[in-house]
């Protein structure tokens, strides 16, 4: 196990490695600067670019910066002034947590649920129903269903707030839903299988030959042994509820780093989108390797090599 995760972590700072290399050049490519104020003068862009080392070549740019990356520092934000891009990234980090982390608790729980009854329903109306809104959960992205969300139970029937984050519990209800939707339709399609193949499987055949009710052969064998494989999905969801969250958190106006992300792309904050894009990187990496360990933990017959 330990061998394990000390390769799992060189493999991830060897990809960490390749994710600041790719976002710093790709950031140079990018048309246009920083610093387009048409009051600017020349001597005053050229202060700023010596200020913030835009003045150097490119190669020792790079070097400063991925230095500088390794040790949490992603520079200074142009948009807001003398502001460390970990300060705000950090300000604005456990906003999107909370939202993401909401999001997968009930994305889930929800899944878990409704992919045993669609099992234990097999090709009935049941079955259907839930098979249809699992389809239209994966296809419908979660900013449209935001948007849904905000007309209907924001403006047409007035149940929760339309924005802000932090004053009451209830405005983190309608973002939490929106992002809530896919990972619950995943997670249902994902059992129903999980759990039919169990069903006829030869170990619950030999249950049933035993004489156990279909009650203790859903829940002590089909049911627990569907959600193993679950965790698998949950790493990659988590991460991608935060980097997913972008719009649901601007159409909602909730201070995340999502929002932040996207305001800094039309003002060119360099600094600021690509220290966003490492944190996102590395979240996903983390929760991928916190779900492999989970896994052979849970299930005895996976094997960490």
């Amino acid at each position: 196990m330990v061998k394990y995760i000390l390769k799992r972590l060189a493999l991830l700072i060897f990809t960490l490695f390749l994710v600041i290399t790719a976002t710093f050049f790709l950031m140079q490519v990018m048309p246009g600067t920083p610093f387009n104020n048409p009051k600017l003068t020349p001597q005053m862009i050229a202060q700023l670019n010596k200020a913030y080392g835009l003045d150097l070549p490119l190669w020792q740019q790079y070097l400063n910066y991925l230095v500088n990356a390794f040790r949490g520092d992603f520079g200074t934000s142009f948009q807001y002034q003398n502001q460390s891009v970990s300060m705000l990234i950090g300000q604005r980090l456990l906003i999107s947590a909370q939202l993401g982390a909401q999001a997968l608790v009930i994305g889930v729980v929800a899944g878990l649920l409704m992919g045993a009854v669609s099992a234990r329903n097999k090709n009935n109306k049941i079955d259907g129903t839930l098979g249809v809104v699992s389809t239209l959960g994966i296809s419908v992205p979660s900013f449209i269903l935001g948007i849904i969300f905000l007309y209907l139970f924001g403006f047409k029937w007035p149940l929760f707030p339309v924005s802000g984050w932090g004053d009451s519990f209830s405005q983190s209800v309608l973002p939490t839903l929106a992002l809530a939707v896919t990972p619950a339709a995943v997670v249902t399609r994902f059992v129903r299988s999980e759990m039919i193949e169990a069903l006829g499987s030869d170990y619950v055949q030999l249950a049933r030959a035993k004489g156990l009710s279909e009650k203790e052969i859903v829940n002590k064998h089909a049911y627990r042994n569907s959600m193993i494989p679950v965790l698998t999905l949950v790493g990659p969801m988590a991460a991608g509820l935060l980097t997913g969250s972008t719009l649901i958190e601007n159409i909602f106006s909730i201070p995340g780093i999502g929002q932040q992300f996207v305001s800094s792309i039309p003002t060119k904050d360099f600094p600021v989108i690509m220290g966003t894009t490492i944190v996102y990187a590395v979240m996903l990496m983390v929760m991928i390797l916190i779900t492999d360990i989970l896994t052979a933990i849970v299930d005895p017959r996976v094997r960490l090599q």
